[in-house]
């Protein structure tokens, strides 16, 4: 009917000033996010409001609406989040338990420590780091270096910092002389021969113990995971 529609209308209309100061609040609160993008999220849910209103609810019809327009705002947000709500609540409860267990013993745990004590805590913490949007503007983190490529995938930037990683990781259980020459080969860039002069080996010796060094990582990789 018109006269029903037309009434629909106003009453639309007449939250719009509410939509538009819900989202200058919480434009302030995160920055990054676009104001028209939050008003365009907050009237999708101010009609769904005004269609879904009922007076049984227990509410007036403006309280209705602000909770319905927030929470339609914020869910946008949550959609532009490239971290999931399931990796976000993982490290919520970790950073928690992690506080409580300081407290209790008198010594904060170390994130291996986090690891072991909380399931999924190392694959949620990996999966925040690959989502965290590299700012242009701040420096970077410490010790993380990115080669000036201005063509490259900063995603796969990410990917090499993260191989980079698990390779150290292993090379902590190769044996200390394979894991130098290892070292010194793939991340200092030196020859087989030039590492056997600062070794004091033969280039024989250095061939062999790359060889046993390789073989070994191999064994590391192949065998299956716990």
């Amino acid at each position: 009917m018109p006269e029903i529609q037309d009434e629909r209308e106003r009453i639309v209309r007449s939250f719009l000033p509410l939509v538009r100061t819900i989202a200058r609040r919480i434009r302030r609160l995160v920055p990054s996010v676009d104001l028209d993008d939050l008003i365009g999220d907050g009237c999708v849910g101010l009609i769904r409001a005004v269609d879904a209103y009922d007076p049984v609810f227990g509410t007036t019809v403006s309280q209705y609406v602000r909770r319905i327009v927030l929470g339609t705002m914020l869910n946008g947000i949550r959609r532009m989040d490239p971290i999931s709500e399931r990796t976000r609540r993982t490290l919520r409860q970790a950073q928690r338990h992690r506080y409580a267990l300081a407290v209790e013993t008198g010594a904060m745990p170390s994130q291996v420590q986090m690891e072991q004590l909380v399931p999924g805590l190392r694959r949620a913490a990996m999966d925040a780091y690959r989502g965290m949007p590299l700012s242009l503007d701040a420096a970077l983190p410490v010790c993380e270096r990115v080669a000036l490529d201005w063509e490259g995938d900063p995603a796969r930037a990410v990917e090499e910092r993260i191989e980079r990683a698990d390779t150290r990781r292993l090379l902590r259980r190769v044996r200390p002389r394979e894991a130098r020459v290892l070292a010194l080969h793939y991340f200092g860039e030196r020859s087989l021969r030039e590492i056997g002069e600062q070794m004091s080996v033969s280039p024989q010796r250095v061939s062999q113990l790359h060889l046993a060094a390789l073989n070994r990582l191999r064994r590391m990789l192949d065998a299956p995971a716990g």
